[in-house]
């Protein structure tokens, strides 16, 4: 049964939550003259998250990602000796497969004020993956106006892991990112092919399209767009700024890497307040871990063995610029 949570903070800002997809339908925050903007982009009605249309588009607006955020290759997966075959598109397998955990109604185990906590029970062989995997998502809306995101997760046999959450962000709540500042602390990127599978290979990313080491403008000479998976270097990953509304926010997580992405459009939509959106209409900060690393060796280690806890934090941290 669909379900909606509305968190609050004593300053006013406001997050929504959906049971379905654990997705964060909105969240406004105060912009310069202390007026809420919705930072998220979201649909005008909950239920239009469970309509067909939507869903053939994939966008995933603020949902959790599972099991596994990101591409793996070669159709299966390989654990412990046994092949467990995947859902695929020409061979990649993409944020879960068919029916990922966007597409599944959680629990909703505590809702208080300004948090609320879900759970969803993944079972074994579930779009084929190994083990009963139990996992669950805590939303906290802080005093400072921050949101903490808080993923955990264990299993009962040895099975791979890659959560994140899949929120678009426009500080201004409606036309287009392409004149936000982005600052991202990243010495590389992974090296992909044609079908966004990691060749194995991280890039420097200092003086190419990809360095945005130094606060600047999304849209610079020769940009056309991001779909990419940034490897952090500190804590401390990511700043965006609107001069616009004034609004900033920092992302800070302990994950190891980072899906940069710019759609270069939405497609015809309800979004929420009938606002419109221009070309390159917002940017998602996924944290998590490598794209394809369970076929990968030498990346980070996706496996989660029975007894390990599964935890990927991310904190948006929100406020306004100095002016």
């Amino acid at each position: 049964m669909l379900e909606i949570i509305t968190l609050n903070n004593t300053n006013g800002a406001e997050l929504v939550i959906s049971n379905y997809g654990a997705t964060i339908l909105s969240l406004k925050v105060p912009d310069k003259k202390n007026n809420l903007v919705n930072v998220v982009v979201g649909l005008k009605s909950p239920e239009d998250y469970l309509e067909s249309y939507y869903q053939n588009h994939n966008l995933l607006l603020g949902s959790s990602v599972g099991r596994y955020a990101g591409r793996i290759s070669g159709k299966e997966l390989n654990i412990e000796g046994k092949t467990y075959p995947l859902y695929h598109k020409n061979g990649v397998h993409l944020h879960g497969g068919k029916q990922g955990f966007d597409k599944k109604f959680w629990n909703i185990d505590t809702s208080l004020k300004s948090s609320v906590k879900l759970s969803y029970l993944s079972r074994h062989l579930e779009e084929n993956y190994p083990g009963n995997l139990q996992v669950s998502v805590l939303y906290e809306l802080l005093e400072s106006n921050s949101l903490r995101i808080t993923y955990e997760a264990y299993t009962d046999r040895t099975t791979v892991l890659n959560l994140t959450n899949h929120a678009y962000f426009n500080l201004d709540g409606n036309g287009s990112v392409l004149d936000h500042q982005l600052q991202i602390h990243s010495n590389g990127y992974l090296d992909m092919d044609d079908q966004l599978i990691p060749t194995g290979l991280i890039v420097p990313s200092e003086q190419t399209h990809f360095d945005y080491n130094n606060l600047s403008q999304i849209k610079k000479q020769g940009f056309t767009g991001l779909d990419n998976v940034f490897v952090l270097k500190q804590e401390e990953a990511a700043t965006l700024q609107s001069s616009r509304s004034g609004i900033s926010m920092r992302v800070i997580t302990q994950q190891p890497a980072m899906v940069v992405y710019t759609p270069k459009s939405f497609p015809n939509l309800n979004f929420s307040n009938n606002v419109k959106f221009g070309r390159f209409p917002a940017i998602c900060f996924e944290a998590q871990n490598f794209s394809d690393a369970p076929n990968k060796p030498h990346f980070p280690t996706s496996l989660l063995q029975p007894g390990q806890l599964y935890v990927n934090e991310s904190l948006f941290e929100f406020g306004v610029m100095d002016s």
